[in-house]
């Protein structure tokens, strides 16, 4: 709170004090008073005009700079009224219920579209459940009777799971904390089911699985990183290179304190100008553009998900050669002394 400011507002006092001070000036004029009394008058209405000026202001003072300072220290402004002692000044009250009222107001419609968002999500879970019933039973019949479908139905069934599935963890990824447990998980048989989910399209699009060192168990939720890798093997098969040799190879590597699970294919690779947005959502990149399968969403509710999982999901990649994910996963010495 600025007095240059704070001054300037109150100018109409001066103009007030100024007035009335040249009334009384020749009222002592008309009456004769005694010179000395005159100039000790002047001198007390010029304490009294000061008073009356600075104590407001230092009243106000303390209590909007502590309103500023307060809300640029806050990452949600809205909650800088729990931070505030009422003030004691009239206009302090005003605005301190002013903030209450608007305060009241924001929660009350912050709940109800919390709700909303709450019911529209529950029903977008309960018809992922049901639409998964028909789907798993065109792929068991597809199973069944292959000899009379043909493989890109099958393929096309397989997609269709996916998207599902993507579109309920997506949808679960708002409240991760009440839907995933974590645990000692055995890497190699999340890495297994995998392979074994994505296999039709593994073999139908000619790619090498190779699993390497992967003997080793993790703390996390079996579950949920079975969709991350999913995603990111999904990718892979997605943006293959047309070569006689292309693989996905999974491997592990050890350290003191964490282990880097390493998913490394030699694709189409991305271009440098695209590798720092392939974690933003909705994002496609030139990739995306040229073969028209990317919703840009799958690595995007994969970093988002391995954040809430505490792992480490980064990237590299070199366009036209190979692209390499890295899933971190740190070792909890309190977890291995209590197992």
């Amino acid at each position: 709170m600025k007095f240059s400011k704070y001054f300037k507002d109150n100018l109409y006092k001066l103009g007030v004090f100024i007035i009335c001070y040249v009334f009384n000036l020749l009222i002592f004029f008309a009456f004769k008073v005694d010179k000395q009394v005159i100039i000790s008058s002047s001198f007390l209405y010029i304490i009294c005009f000061l008073l009356i000026l600075l104590i407001p202001y230092f009243r106000k003072r303390k209590f909007y700079l502590n309103l500023l300072a307060n809300i640029e220290a806050l990452d949600k402004s809205y909650l800088v009224l729990e931070t505030l002692v009422k003030p004691e000044f009239y206009e302090g009250e005003l605005l301190y219920q002013a903030l209450y009222e608007i305060n009241k107001s924001m929660n009350e419609n912050v709940r109800l579209i919390e709700e909303h968002l709450q019911d529209f999500k529950e029903y977008i879970e309960m018809w992922i459940h049901e639409v998964k019933i028909p789907l798993s039973a065109l792929a068991l019949i597809s199973n069944n009777h292959q000899e009379q479908f043909d493989k890109k139905i099958k393929l096309q069934l397989k997609r269709l799971e996916d998207y599902v599935d993507q579109v309920l963890y997506y949808a679960r990824s708002e409240n991760a904390e009440k839907d995933y447990l974590i645990k000692e998980t055995d890497l190699a048989k999340v890495i297994k089911n995998v392979g074994l989910k994505n296999m039709d399209e593994i073999l139908e699009n000619k790619i090498d699985y190779i699993v390497e060192n992967i003997n080793c168990k993790v703390l996390t939720d079996s579950k949920w990183l079975e969709f991350i890798l999913g995603q990111i093997v999904n990718n892979s098969i997605k943006y293959k290179r047309n070569i006689d040799n292309s693989f996905i190879k999974i491997s592990v590597l050890e350290k003191q304190d964490k282990t880097i699970l390493i998913i490394e294919d030699n694709g189409i690779g991305i271009k440098k100008s695209d590798l720092k947005q392939v974690f933003d959502k909705s994002f496609t990149g030139e990739n995306g553009r040229s073969t028209n399968k990317s919703t840009g969403m799958g690595l995007y509710i994969a970093k988002n998900m391995g954040k809430k999982l505490g792992h480490k999901i980064e990237i590299e990649s070199i366009y036209n050669e190979y692209t390499k994910i890295y899933i971190t996963f740190s070792k909890n010495k309190y977890y291995d002394v209590l197992k």
